[in-house]
């Protein structure tokens, strides 16, 4: 049964763990667990600690947006302003939960209101090469190749990959921006 998000708001520092926990939960479950969202195929580790998302929610231009069932944190998004653009990443759904829509609500969330407020006309993103099903969502919700392929960031804390020469797709969408932004 479909449930529309019925709030958003920005990430706190109170947030923390709870948004650990979803991404982690979305991106790399245990064996066997739901979601077909998750990377636990290619890469290992956990997707984000405590003090990453703790930087997130501090740094300047840059929010971790929340989606909420009622009091419950079941979506997240993270948008950071690089220049005159937006970088998406760490959209993340409960794993029960995922393929009702609320994917698809928050990332439009982080495009309109994020997006217009930190005055980006772009939206990039970083999509694991091998999750085909992966980028139809985005190339169906309006983004395109870029034509720009990355190594995965082993350095970056985000996992290690479990198979040599893993790279990201790097996807863009324009954004509109509001008169007066």
């Amino acid at each position: 049964m479909k449930k529309d998000l019925t709030a958003f708001r920005t990430g706190l520092p109170d947030d923390v763990g709870a948004i650990v926990q979803l991404v982690n939960c979305a991106y790399r479950p245990e064996a066997g667990a739901g979601g077909w969202t998750h990377e636990s195929d290619w890469v290992a580790g956990a997707r984000v600690n405590a003090q990453q998302v703790l930087e997130m929610l501090c740094k300047p231009c840059s929010v971790v947006a929340l989606g909420l069932i009622g009091t419950e944190i079941v979506a997240c998004v993270h948008i950071e302003k690089h220049g005159d653009d937006a970088h998406i990443g760490m959209l993340a759904v409960q794993p029960h939960r995922q393929g009702t829509g609320l994917g698809k609500q928050m990332l439009a969330y982080a495009e309109q209101s994020v997006g217009a407020m930190l005055g980006c006309g772009k939206a990039v993103m970083a999509v694991l090469s091998p999750r085909p099903e992966l980028t139809a969502f985005y190339l169906r919700r309006g983004y395109r190749h870029s034509g720009i392929a990355i190594d995965y960031p082993c350095t970056a804390g985000v996992g290690l990959p479990k198979q040599a020469g893993l790279t990201l797709a790097v996807l863009e969408k324009r954004l509109t921006i509001p008169a007066g932004i």
